[in-house]
């Protein structure tokens, strides 16, 4: 007579199934809260500086307007420092509904500088600058759009350009 081999793989596996689903319990009855910390948002301005209406941009700017599906937005192309300002006649067309801003940044994403909220129908001629880089240097042009009043984002779009001379 021959003796049977007992087959012990099969009552192992139900032991450490039952044992990792002790775990798994054990984990979720006994996590600790994290603490999650919400900085208080605080809306971006309004540009002092906003005009009513649509600009006569200069030739040589490299102006246009750009179409990002949700909404449009004019911007120059051409990037030329004057002293601390450039000239970005950003332009927030009448037919948006949300406000735009421009956010000028460096090749490594620092801020250069930014303008405040246009609403539609409104262009800013100019952003201030607080540092301005050397003439051929990458920069971004990131343009953000926002629901009005709720300040809810609407999505941005970023042109790449480089700082020109005049």
């Amino acid at each position: 007579m021959k003796k049977q081999k007992k087959n012990y793989i099969l009552p192992l596996a139900a032991v450490l199934c039952v044992l990792s689903l002790a775990v798994m319990v054990l984990a979720l009855t006994r996590q600790e809260e994290i603490p999650t910390e919400i900085g208080e948002f605080t809306p971006p301005p309004f540009d002092a500086a906003a005009v009513v209406g649509s600009p006569a941009v200069p030739d040589g700017f490299g102006w246009q307007e750009l179409d990002a599906k949700v909404y449009k937005v004019g911007v120059c192309g051409k990037f030329i420092p004057k002293g601390n300002t450039a000239d970005v006649w950003l332009t927030n067309p009448e037919s948006n509904t949300v406000w735009l801003k421009v956010r000028v940044l460096d090749e490594n994403g620092n801020t250069l500088g930014e303008t405040g909220l246009i609403k539609p129908g409104e262009y800013v001629q100019s952003v201030a600058l607080d540092t301005v880089p050397k003439t051929g240097k990458p920069i971004v042009l990131k343009i953000m759009a926002y629901q009005p009043d709720t300040y809810y984002s609407e999505g941005a779009v970023s042109l790449n350009t480089t700082i020109s001379e005049e």
